[in-house]
């Protein structure tokens, strides 16, 4: 579900049509680039409305969830993509969920400018979130086993308002104008707490001064004038280590780099620590060499979307090839060719470690069952540009072999 959001520009009041999954906003009219941040929670929308009198208006709470759902059970991993919007406070009259008025309409930003009152959220987001998983089939196998491990990655969440008019003859819809309760009563609700404002920060370099580079939907900008990555974090930007790895003098010249988080672990239930470790507990089919041993293990998770099994695969491939990378240097952004976007933050993938783990056992049962206590210990992680060839419909590492469809990293922007 594509939604499209109308956000005036802070430097210019030009007014400048965003999606939903963007946090940098690149003004048209006066070239300025500003991150938006959240000053508390989720970010905040409202479906237009029809009413005269704004200040009138009552806005109902939908939690809008949107992403990758990951369960580990007895059969295996399994995976969906949710999209969904679920009624958060509680009026019975109100419809379950909003339906396709999210995109079939452009929000607006909910600001200090927004007049009327907001019924608080009673439902915990944490039911919505197990709902949903209930309703794909996660919460058990799908023969009923244990589920040992479930996790949420790459999502997104925000409240959609559907704003309501209170009148003496009851409570309408003000989107359409339909009504919903004879008798309003007293709806109560507070106005915009000021811990909602979204805030700007200008998209310039804190090392340097100069202007970051990066697209709508990026988690990571970066500074082409100092060599230097920025991460997007809540209070701000954050630095990250990024590297590039080269390709060798036989390879012929990347034609694109793809981003990837490197994190090394230990993960002490099940005796990982190092790449040999690794290849024994999941019996891969490799004849385990002494150099393993001397190598930490890392896993190389996609620092972008994809669809849930492309995902799982990919990181899986280059987390078994890693033994056929040599060593990395820092990244010079001039050299990176095409580099693909980050939209994937470092935070969502460390929660992948434990799915991408079970997913990379070829002895998956005497893995599945340590999951609950083998929590990761990461002790470094930093983001790495691989180089990819272009073989016609596909981008294809150039040490490993690995290969991703050009359409389906495509349909990744979308997730």
């Amino acid at each position: 579900m594509e939604i499209r959001v109308e956000q005036p520009c802070p430097q210019c009041g030009g007014a400048v049509t965003l999606s939903a999954a963007d946090r940098l906003l690149s003004c048209p009219y006066c070239r300025v680039k500003n991150f938006l941040l959240t000053g508390g929670g989720p970010f905040r929308y409202a479906l237009p409305n029809k009413a005269k009198d704004q200040a009138r208006l009552i806005y109902a709470p939908y939690l809008r969830f949107k992403g990758n759902i990951f369960s580990v059970s007895e059969t295996g991993v399994s995976h969906r993509i949710v999209d969904t919007t679920h009624e958060g406070c509680g009026l019975p009259s109100l419809p379950a969920s909003l339906g396709l008025r999210p995109q079939a309409m452009s929000l607006s930003r909910v600001s200090s400018e927004t007049k009327g009152r907001f019924l608080p959220l009673a439902i915990e987001p944490r039911k919505i979130f197990e709902k949903a998983t209930k309703l794909h089939n996660l919460i058990e196998g799908s023969n009923g086993g244990e589920v040992y491990h479930h996790a949420f990655i790459g999502e997104t969440v925000s409240f959609i308002y559907l704003p309501l008019l209170a009148r003496e003859d009851g409570l309408f819809d003000a989107v359409l104008g339909q009504p919903l309760m004879t008798s309003s009563g007293a709806m109560g609700g507070q106005p915009f707490q000021p811990h909602w404002q979204m805030k700007f920060l200008a998209a310039l370099c804190p090392r340097c001064g100069g202007n970051l580079d990066g697209e709508g939907d990026c988690v990571v900008a970066t500074c082409a004038n100092c060599d230097s990555a920025w991460q997007i974090g809540a209070e701000g930007l954050e630095r990250t280590a990024c590297k590039i790895l080269p390709v060798s003098k036989d390879q012929a010249e990347p034609a694109m780099h793809l981003p990837f988080w490197k994190i090394q672990v230990k993960l002490h239930s099940l005796q990982i620590s190092t790449f040999a470790d690794f290849v024994e507990r999941t019996n891969q089919p490799l004849a385990v060499r002494p150099e393993w041993r001397r190598m930490a293990m890392q896993f190389w998770i996609p620092a972008f979307k994809l669809r849930p099994e492309i995902f799982l695969r990919t990181g899986r491939q280059i987390t078994v090839s890693q033994r056929q990378f040599g060593p990395e240097r820092d990244m010079r952004m001039k050299a990176a060719v095409r580099p693909h976007p980050v939209t994937l933050p470092l935070s969502e993938a460390r929660q992948s470690i434990k799915v991408m783990l079970a997913f990379a056992a070829a002895n998956g049962r005497a893995v599945y069952a340590k999951l609950p206590g083998a929590e990761p210990e990461v002790l470094a992680a930093s983001l790495v540009f691989l180089p990819f060839s272009d073989r016609q419909h596909d981008w294809v590492q150039s040490h490993s072999g690995v290969s991703v469809n050009k359409s389906i990293l495509q349909f990744g922007r979308n997730l």
